[in-house]
């Protein structure tokens, strides 16, 4: 067996604004095995600033797995325990080979085109006019659950969008989620809480910057909104950790994002400790392009949660890759009668 790595720069769009910045461009990393004439392609999903995994090793890493691809899938996902996005980029490129073609991972009625995932439509971070236009698009494609990026401007200018969504759509009709990327201080944090929970909103994703483990856990004892973490499961490896974790803060939801947390095994990991403290979960993917977005979406599809997922990324690059994946009326298809439009010498 043959392995190579390849980076790759994803173009947004339009500039994607997030509690780190604005982002025009994206950097993500291929691993390509071959064997038997056969190829297979897993996504290291790296986040710079956000993974744990940034750092400047990174790139030998990904040459130290395809020097020691003879190792297997398990102990190399084993070594690789710091590094979680390409413990997820090895996962899928084992499971790419083994399969009947590169893109068809997990073959289920999603893949077959019968069954869809419902998901949430993102509303990211701008001036106050820029997000009402988005929050007025989902609405407009169908979405029943929207999810606004917060933090980033005034926070009564916040208030008002979740109020001008409120006056026009019912919580039956729009469920709201927000995500406040650890953008709350910690004294004021359930004040701001009280003032959110007028709206009905579904949940709030880390208020607080994560490491602030007391506080937290104080927060989710007496919060009015459900509170959901997700940078706050970055970084932690060991199944332990995760109990401790989890049993400490006691949230109501957790987030997984397969390219943060260790893949498909790291995700299950999570998954078990949840559910054994009764927390419920929903999986996003992590502005992966369309391959790595592809296998975590017919991975979830398995897990059969019902509520609507993080899987709308597909549409944000210019150069991403064609596939059958397809968003309509707030649920993502598998579109039969699109084909993969992609070219392993183009990454070369």
């Amino acid at each position: 067996m043959k392995a190579t790595y390849h980076k790759y720069i994803l173009d947004f769009k339009n500039p994607s604004g997030t509690s780190r910045g604005i982002m025009t461009q994206k950097e993500t990393w291929f691993i390509v095995l071959e064997s038997d004439g056969k190829k297979g392609i897993g996504e290291c999903g790296l986040l710079r600033t956000l993974s744990i995994d940034d750092r400047p090793d990174y790139e030998e890493k990904l040459q130290w797995v395809c020097n020691n691809i003879h190792l297997g899938e398990k102990s190399i996902w084993e070594a690789m325990i710091e590094f979680p996005s390409i413990q997820f980029g090895i996962e899928m490129a084992f499971r790419s080979l083994m399969s009947e073609t590169p893109f068809l991972l997990f073959p289920s009625d999603f893949t077959k085109g019968l069954k869809s995932i419902l998901i949430n439509g993102l509303v990211w971070m701008g001036d106050e006019g820029f997000m009402k236009q988005q929050i007025g698009e989902k609405i407009a494609q169908g979405f029943h659950c929207v999810k606004l990026k917060i933090g980033a401007i005034d926070f009564d200018k916040e208030l008002q969008l979740l109020a001008y969504i409120r006056q026009n759509f019912t919580p039956e009709q729009v469920e709201i989620r927000v995500d406040a990327n650890g953008s709350f201080d910690s004294k004021t944090a359930l004040d701001k809480l009280h003032q959110l929970a007028e709206y009905n909103l579904h949940s709030i994703e880390q208020p607080l910057q994560k490491n602030k483990t007391d506080r937290m856990s104080e927060l989710c004892k007496c919060t009015p909104i459900p509170i959901a973490l997700d940078e706050e499961l970055i970084g932690v490896f060991s199944l332990e950790e995760k109990v401790q974790l989890l049993q400490k803060i006691r949230p109501q939801y957790i987030i997984l994002k397969p390219s943060f947390i260790g893949g498909f095994r790291g995700t299950l990991e999570w998954i078990s400790v949840a559910e054994k403290y009764q927390i419920g979960w929903w999986i996003t993917s992590a502005l992966e392009s369309n391959i790595g977005l592809n296998a975590i979406a017919q991975w979830t599809y398995l897990q059969q949660n019902s509520m609507p997922q993080g899987l709308g990324t597909g549409g944000l690059y210019t150069n991403n890759f064609d596939c059958p994946l397809e968003v309509l009326e707030g649920q993502l298809w598998y579109n039969m009668n699109k084909n993969w439009v992609f070219n392993f010498e183009g990454l070369e």
